[in-house]
């Protein structure tokens, strides 16, 4: 067991050596191969479809834990067939952003595509078990948004993020995918109330992608990967970037006016806080060179690091004021 690599995993993509690598436990390789650090987000929008089903007062413990499972398993399946594919073509040769900021064990040669496929089949068998599950529990709906599912799982490295539309396809999915989805395969109705009540954290979610995505513009433009700021430009994919942000805080509020949410949910003001950096960040061009001051472990992201940072600070205040509030209505305060 290697439990420091497991938390190391869990926070970030570990740079290792080939020794270290072969050190591991099976674990631990798949931690660091699925980039685990970034299921949190998968994570916040399962609790957040959970959260809106306890406010409905049909929430079901059971059939939430096989959904968040199935959409972790279904995002760690993505992540390691998108390395796969963009190996499969030659995308991540020659220095390539992807292998630089953390272990690719592909392109580094830590492990052979036979052991990628069977890491594979693996976690993308317990999505497809947790998914058939579902469907044989809930119906109606439910192997429609499974399908849906497996196509992203799937399209989105090829031909998705070739044709500008990996982004909108992240939005789709930590949106109404898994927000307005997982809400209907705990409750069995489905709610365009809860998609748009979800939508502020899709938004940041997307960001994160958005952001990694502008940082390796130029080397997607090379390897004519036209993901959307490749097509946009750099200055103007940031100022959507912004835009999509404050968003993020101006659904809030709508919603807050709408009486959808109570002013509760007015505690995601508190991230500004990390939107104030992460706006200054988009506001200029990524530095040729990294800052004395940033993590060295964390170069070369640099948008999609600050983007990620906002997302955390105000997805975990979303989700808490969700709590919160729902707590409050189940007293019978609100």
């Amino acid at each position: 067991m290697n439990a420091s690599v497991w938390g190391r995993a869990l926070r970030g993509v570990p740079r290792l050596s080939r020794d270290e690598w072969n050190g591991l436990d099976a674990v631990a390789k798949w931690l660091i191969a699925t980039r685990a650090a970034v299921l949190i987000m998968t994570f916040i929008s399962a609790a957040v479809a959970g959260i809106f089903a306890v406010r409905a007062g049909k929430f079901d413990f059971g059939l939430w834990a096989l959904m968040t499972v199935g959409l972790m398993m279904a995002h760690a399946t993505n992540n390691l067939l998108n390395d796969m594919t963009d190996y499969a073509k030659g995308v991540d040769r020659g220095n390539y952003y992807r292998a630089q900021y953390g272990v690719q064990p592909l392109e580094a040669g830590f492990w052979t595509m036979k052991d990628a496929w069977r890491y594979a089949i693996i976690t993308g068998g317990i999505a497809a078990l947790c998914g058939l599950s579902l469907v044989v529990a809930r119906g109606g709906l439910t192997l429609p948004l499974m399908l849906a599912g497996a196509f992203f799982v799937l399209a989105y490295t090829w031909p998705l993020k070739y044709v500008g539309l990996g982004e909108v396809a992240v939005l789709l999915v930590w949106g109404p995918l898994m927000i307005g989805g997982g809400y209907y395969v705990v409750t069995g109705e489905w709610s365009w109330d809860v998609v748009l009540g979800g939508l502020p954290y899709a938004l940041g979610t997307t960001m994160v992608i958005f952001g990694k995505h502008i940082d390796k513009r130029a080397a997607d433009q090379e390897k004519r990967i036209f993901t959307l700021p490749v097509i946009l430009g750099d200055r103007p994919a940031r100022a959507v970037a912004i835009g999509c942000m404050v968003l993020q805080y101006a659904l809030v509020i709508g919603l807050v006016i709408a009486g959808f949410f109570s002013p509760i949910m007015l505690l995601v003001v508190l991230a500004l806080r990390a939107f104030a950096l992460t706006f200054r960040m988009f506001q200029q061009p990524k530095p040729a060179e990294r800052p004395e001051w940033f993590p060295a472990d964390a170069w070369p992201t640099w948008l999609a690091a600050f983007a990620f940072y906002h997302n955390r600070a105000f997805g975990l205040l979303f989700l808490l004021g969700l709590v919160i509030e729902t707590a409050l209505r189940g007293a019978g305060v609100l």
